[in-house]
């Protein structure tokens, strides 16, 4: 143990969520950090940004550039946390992917430090994975329950923003909507189609399989992988899993994209092996510190993706005793997947490592 202040790398400082990370950094109170160190591609290099009053220098993601650094973060594609997170490890650093790259490595662990934080001490390959943002919105809602109640099947239907597509996906959907306004369309199946290729708008090249998402839900996220199931339905399965530590857990997810800019949101079929009343889980959701219960149907309170967008917690509505299933509750969850589903967890995570280097 030194009496240095560690050092923290952000790879894809740049990028949708890289952006949103500095954002994060800038906005908390205090940083454990000594040094803030920013890395992008080549075309990227040389890019100067703002980090709490400093105006830091974009470097080139190189093997040297993660000389000296503590923790890196990754908030890149798969295929470059796959070639590059072990080489920041190699070099002394823990790196922290936001990637899908190594979620399900049995060496790595998947971290949601308000459910699973004792898991950050066993990394055999100095990596640390961050789940993907649809699992995550829900994460610290049903790991807070699970604690208390001992989970046993989970239900999901996700309704999910366009940014979970990428930067793509947020352009289509703006492009589709300015298509559609002011149409006074009919509501015929083609019309959505039709505005759209006049404004020459192609849907063979669409992030959404090939449909519109203006006006419109579409049952499809991620890479369809065989028997009906898409890649976000069995991540939901397969990271549920691993994070509460219960590899038997039965669950189904249905995910939908929907035409939000950002913000996922998810209804959630929870069964437990215990006995669970809404009043016992208010006063569960009312303990963590982020978690915010906005739970008053009668006078229209509940969490919506508008009210959400931008902001830190998971929020937590709908609370109810489902019917007609015993020890099962119902409940919707807003999160903002970019800023809680992806570089906030990231970033809390570094947080939570940075007293090994102190």
């Amino acid at each position: 143990m030194g009496t240095q202040s560690p050092t923290l790398a952000l790879v894809g400082a740049t990028g949708a969520v890289g952006t949103v990370m500095i954002d994060i950094i800038n906005g908390r109170e205090s940083v454990p950090w000594g040094e803030i160190r920013l890395i992008a591609s080549a075309r990227s290099a040389g890019k100067r940004i703002t980090v709490r009053g400093q105006e830091l220098t974009v470097v080139e993601l190189t093997p040297e550039a993660f000389d000296g650094i503590d923790v890196a973060m990754f908030d890149v594609p798969d295929e470059i946390s796959a070639e590059w997170a072990p080489v920041a490890a190699a070099r002394g650093a823990v790196a922290v992917d936001n990637s899908g790259a190594f979620r399900m490595d049995d060496d790595v662990p998947l971290v949601v430090p308000e459910v699973n934080a004792a898991s950050l001490a066993n990394r055999p390959k100095g990596i640390i994975a961050n789940p993907n943002c649809t699992t995550l919105s829900m994460m610290t809602a049903l790991g807070a329950l699970h604690r208390e109640f001992q989970l046993t099947e989970l239900v999901v239907a996700s309704y999910q923003a366009a940014s979970g597509a990428g930067q793509e996906g947020i352009d289509r959907l703006y492009a589709e909507l300015e298509a559609v306004a002011g149409k006074g369309l009919g509501g015929q199946a083609g019309d959505v189609r039709k505005a759209l290729e006049a404004d020459g708008l192609s849907l063979s090249d669409t992030p959404f399989a090939g449909t519109p998402l203006a006006l419109n839900v579409v049952p499809s996220a991620g890479s369809y992988k065989g028997d009906g199931w898409f890649s976000e339905e069995l991540k939901v399965r397969n990271e549920s899993r691993k994070i509460l530590g219960v590899p038997e857990l039965k669950v189904s997810a249905t995910c939908v994209r929907v035409p939000v800019v950002t913000t996922h949101s998810l209804a959630v079929h929870a069964t437990f092996a215990r006995e669970v009343t809404v009043e016992a889980a208010h006063k569960v959701f009312e303990a963590q510190s982020s978690i915010v219960l906005a739970d008053d149907p009668e006078n229209g309170v509940f969490p919506s993706p508008a009210e959400v967008v931008g902001g830190d917690p998971t929020y937590v509505g709908r609370v109810r005793q489902a019917l007609d299933f015993p020890n099962t509750l119902d409940f919707f969850v807003c999160g903002d997947n970019l800023r809680k589903g992806a570089a906030l967890n990231t970033y809390e995570v570094a947080e939570r490592l940075a007293p090994e280097f102190t």
